[in-house]
């Protein structure tokens, strides 16, 4: 399922040919990203409830039917030469199916590996980083072949929504949910407790939006995104920028490399960062996200244009955490609020990514292009955005140490009163 609606990431090769085919700007262009993920954290928030009463397995076929219709849509929309129409299938429609398919997993693999959640949330959402590794160039590919005129581009999309439907069919045919009673062998709930943020209990969503801890997890989330949504959408011109006139400039083509190596990190911190979370514990693996991001942003700002390999190692850390932010937080969720409505409750924390998405690009884009109409170059288009970042991973860092455990008055009375063994089984049951 994330494999699928991973390709969002990969919307910037549509963004040429539509600029040339339906006259549109490259703002216009990017429209339908942007609406995407607005509508992925508002679809993620409002529908999560849904999510949990409903299952995985009709969350996913929701999820695949907007999806694909999303692109069905925008087919028609090029080939009427709609642009609206385009924006509205690709963006709302499809947006809300990436919003639903991105949540329906989680809280369904956090009851599969109760022992292991970061591992578990790490390897589904690891596929959402990495779906743009496989539709870049397959999306390049049928463009080559079917050309990059209104037909062209039509003929893609609807290509890409056959397939993705066929494709995302094979998750709804195969979900379930743990039978009743199962757990993992050898492992005992209660010593699983032992350390201080970790529940055996229960938290509503309704509950959870009431409690301090999720929004300072909020903030956490959110600008941790932003400082890294931030580079990861100007990568390539931010790369050429800081090197244009050094005894060593960046090439086009190594410039598209250096967007290649980001996503590969992007998708290797969401499996290797979750997974070493179960090991050390959230609060400390978000130290690390907005702690050692702060201080690679620091790096790079007194750095400036000496050295490439620093500039490209310190943004490969900052993608890797931002990445393995995303996939911690399903787990961070679960140890403060238990496994009862996790997936509603990591809806509502997502519009934090709509919030950073916005925020993260307007930051960089706007400070570079008022450092650029005031004569600057180089470095100094963003050295003033860097330290703004820097200023966000700080503040993320106090929320973070600001989380303690839930207050039981939160907690569901009728979960509350239960052992930690009959707790899991009455939520595997109810599941």
């Amino acid at each position: 399922m994330h494999l699928a609606i991973g390709q969002a990431y990969a919307w910037s090769v549509f963004k040429p040919p539509l600029e040339s085919a339906l006259h549109v700007s490259g703002t216009g262009s990017a429209l339908p990203f942007q609406l995407g993920i607005v509508m992925l954290g508002l679809s993620a928030a409002f529908g999560g409830p849904m999510v949990e009463r409903n299952g995985p397995r009709w969350a996913m076929f929701v999820s695949m039917i907007c999806f694909s219709s999303g692109f069905l849509l925008a087919a028609l929309g090029v080939s009427t030469s709609q642009y609206w129409l385009v924006v509205f299938g690709y963006g709302f429609v499809g947006g809300i199916g990436l919003g639903i398919g991105y949540i329906s997993p989680v809280s369904t693999l956090m009851k599969w590996f109760p022992d292991r959640p970061g591992m578990a949330t790490g390897i589904a959402i690891m596929g959402f980083g990495g779906g743009a590794l496989i539709a870049s160039p397959w999306s390049t590919q049928m463009l080559g072949t079917f050309g990059t005129d209104t037909g062209g581009i039509a003929t893609t999309f609807l290509v890409h929504g056959l397939v993705y439907a066929v494709f995302m069919s094979m998750g709804v045919l195969l979900v379930r949910v743990p039978p009743v009673g199962w757990v993992p062998r050898g492992w005992v709930p209660a010593k699983a407790a032992a350390r201080a943020l970790i529940t055996t209990a229960n938290v509503s969503a309704r509950n959870a939006i009431r409690t301090p801890q999720f929004w300072c997890l909020w903030v956490v989330l959110c600008f941790n995104v932003t400082a890294g949504i931030g580079i990861l959408e100007k990568a390539a011109p931010m790369i050429r920028d800081f090197f244009a006139n050094t005894a060593t400039p960046v090439s086009v083509g190594a410039a598209a490399g250096f967007v290649a190596l980001l996503s590969l990190a992007n998708m290797t911190g969401r499996i290797v960062w979750s997974s070493t979370s179960d090991l050390i514990g959230r609060k400390n693996m978000y130290r690390v996200y907005l702690g050692v991001g702060a201080l690679l942003y620091l790096t790079i700002a007194l750095a400036g244009n000496a050295h490439n390999f620093v500039f490209i190692l310190c943004a490969i850390g900052i993608l890797s955490f931002y990445g393995g932010g995303f996939a911690t937080a399903p787990a961070y969720l679960k140890d403060l609020f238990g496994t009862y409505q996790v997936g509603a409750i990591h809806g509502r924390l997502l519009t934090a990514w709509s919030t950073a998405g916005v925020l993260g690009p307007l930051i960089i884009n706007a400070i570079a292009d008022s450092q650029k109409a005031a004569g600057r170059t180089g470095p100094a288009l963003y050295t003033t955005s860097l330290y703004i970042m820097i200023g966000l991973l700080v503040v993320g860092f106090l929320a973070n140490e600001l989380i303690r455990p839930v207050n039981p008055r939160f907690h569901e009375p009728q979960v509350a009163e239960m052992g930690p063994q009959e707790t899991l089984l009455t939520r595997q049951g109810g599941s």
